[in-house]
C-alpha cells in the first residue's frame, strides 16, 4: 500500500490474541491494513487543506478586514507569483496555475481555487473562511469549506470543516467533516501542527468515525509521529491506533481492537 510517498509495510503481527478476548471480535489483518490506508487518505487531505489554510495567516492582528484581506493577497503574490490573485472587500480568491511557474508551497505544488474570506480581525477573535473548488495537489483534489477561530491565548485555532476529495490516481472519493483543534509543533509551525478533535467520513466501504488525541502530523509525513486515534469502522469495530517515530523516516503504526493488534511500518519512498 502506498501513500503519498510513503509504503506502509506490515511487520509480524505482533500479540495477535483470538477472537472473543474482553468481548470484543478479533480483528484481522486485512482490516487493519484497510483503517491505516482509511486513516492515511483522510490525513493526507486535511494536511492539503491545513497547508493551504497556513497562507492566510500573514496578516495584521486587530486592523480592518478589508486591510487584512489586501495583507494575504499581497503575501501569496509573493510566496506564489503561479496564482492569480483578486480581492474585492474582504474577499480574496486564488487560482493557483493561473500564471507561470510551479505553484509549490511547503512541499506540495498547488492547483485549482482557493477562496478566503475574513469574517472578523479583532485583537482577541478572528475568524477567517474558507472555500475551495477542485483544489489539488499531485495525489488529491478536494472541494468544501472551513470555518478557521483564533484562540490567540493558547496559541492554537479550530477548524469546522466539509469536503469532498478525490484520489487522483485512481478517482476514489470520500465525503468528510471534522472539528479539529491545531497548535504548532514544538518545532514550530513549519514543522507541522498537533491535533485534537475529531474527523468523519463516507468512503467505498461506508462510515468511518476518528476521534484525535495529541495527533503530531509533520508537513511531509502522511501518517502521524505520535498520538492516538480511535477509530471507528463501518462494520462498527472500534480501533485504537497509536504512532511512534522508529526512525528518522519510518513510523510504526500500532492498531489493535483488544482482541488483536498489529503493527505496521510506514517508511519514506526516495525521490517521490
Amino acid at each position: 500500500m502506498k501513500v503519498r510517498g510513503w509504503s506502509a509495510v506490515a511487520v509480524a503481527a505482533v500479540g495477535v490474541a483470538a477472537a472473543g478476548v474482553g468481548g470484543c471480535q478479533a480483528l484481522t489483518r486485512s482490516e487493519a491494513s484497510a483503517a491505516l490506508e482509511e486513516a492515511s487518505l483522510d490525513g493526507e487531505v486535511a494536511a492539503l487543506t491545513s497547508g493551504s489554510v497556513e497562507i492566510a495567516t500573514d496578516f495584521t492582528i486587530g486592523g480592518a478586514i478589508e486591510d487584512a484581506a489586501a495583507e494575504i493577497a499581497a503575501f501569496v503574490r509573493t510566496q506564489l507569483p503561479c496564482a492569480e490573485v483578486t480581492v474585492e472587500a474582504a474577499t480574496l480568491t486564488i487560482e493557483y496555475g493561473a500564471r507561470a511557474g510551479t505553484c509549490l508551497y511547503r512541499g506540495r505544488t498547488y492547483g485549482g481555487v482557493h477562496q478566503i474570506t475574513v469574517m472578523r480581525n479583532q485583537m482577541d477573535d478572528v475568524v477567517v473562511s474558507h472555500r475551495w473548488v477542485d483544489f489539488h495537489d499531485a495525489r488529491f483534489s478536494v472541494t468544501g469549506t472551513a470555518m478557521v477561530t483564533w484562540s490567540f491565548a493558547d496559541r492554537s485555532r479550530r477548524v469546522v470543516h466539509e469536503l469532498t476529495w478525490t484520489r487522483q490516481s485512481d478517482g476514489r472519493q470520500g465525503v468528510g467533516r471534522g472539528d479539529r483543534v491545531q497548535r504548532p509543533l514544538e518545532a514550530g509551525l513549519l514543522t507541522g501542527l498537533r491535533v485534537d478533535g475529531e474527523r468523519s467520513w463516507e468512503g467505498q466501504a461506508g462510515t468511518w468515525t476518528l476521534d484525535i488525541d495529541a495527533i503530531e502530523m509533520r508537513w511531509i509525513d502522511a501518517v502521524p509521529q505520535a498520538g492516538a486515534y480511535v477509530l471507528t469502522t463501518p462494520a462498527g469495530k472500534v480501533l485504537s491506533m497509536s504512532f511512534e517515530r522508529a526512525a528518522p523516516t519510518t513510523i510504526t503504526v500500532t492498531i489493535s481492537n483488544g482482541a488483536s493488534r498489529y503493527d505496521f511500518d510506514v517508511t519514506t519512498l526516495p525521490g517521490e
